[in-house]
């Protein structure tokens, strides 16, 4: 076999793979789909950063169409009335429903904190996320 027909059947294979991760965004699937070896295809992306980086923009064009079909499809249960589908989406789409956080505490208002106790207080709260760190003041 000459290098000219070695490299068109491979460009070829790259295409085809490059093809179907746009359609299913899983190496391992889209690889045998393809007919081609993960391995080659890992050894491929190493190769050429013109191949990772197209493999790359093929997946995440594959991973948003999965995400459009998944919503699409929550949109679908939703209508239907399926009462698990209307609480995720409500749960992730609608502040009033989302998950909360609640602190309480047992001090009294006039009760003070020890240096220790609001060193505590602060680092748990910076945590949190609920203030800013020191370094972003």
């Amino acid at each position: 076999m000459s290098n000219k027909t070695i490299i068109k059947r491979q460009q070829k294979e790259k295409q085809l793979l490059l093809d179907n991760l746009r359609k299913i965004p899983i190496v391992e699937v889209a690889c045998n789909k393809s007919g081609v070896a993960r391995a080659t295809y890992y050894r491929w992306r190493k190769e050429s950063h013109e191949f990772a980086k197209q493999s790359d923009e093929a997946l995440s064009e594959g991973i948003k169409f999965i995400n459009d079909l998944s919503e699409s499809q929550l949109l679908s249960a939703i209508k239907d009335k399926n009462i698990s589908a209307i609480f995720y989406w409500l749960n992730h789409r609608h502040p009033a429903y989302g998950n909360k956080v609640e602190i309480s505490t047992s001090l009294k208002p006039i009760e003070k904190l020890t240096k220790e106790q609001e060193a505590i207080v602060k680092k748990a709260l910076a945590l949190t996320g609920f203030t800013k760190k020191e370094s972003e003041k």
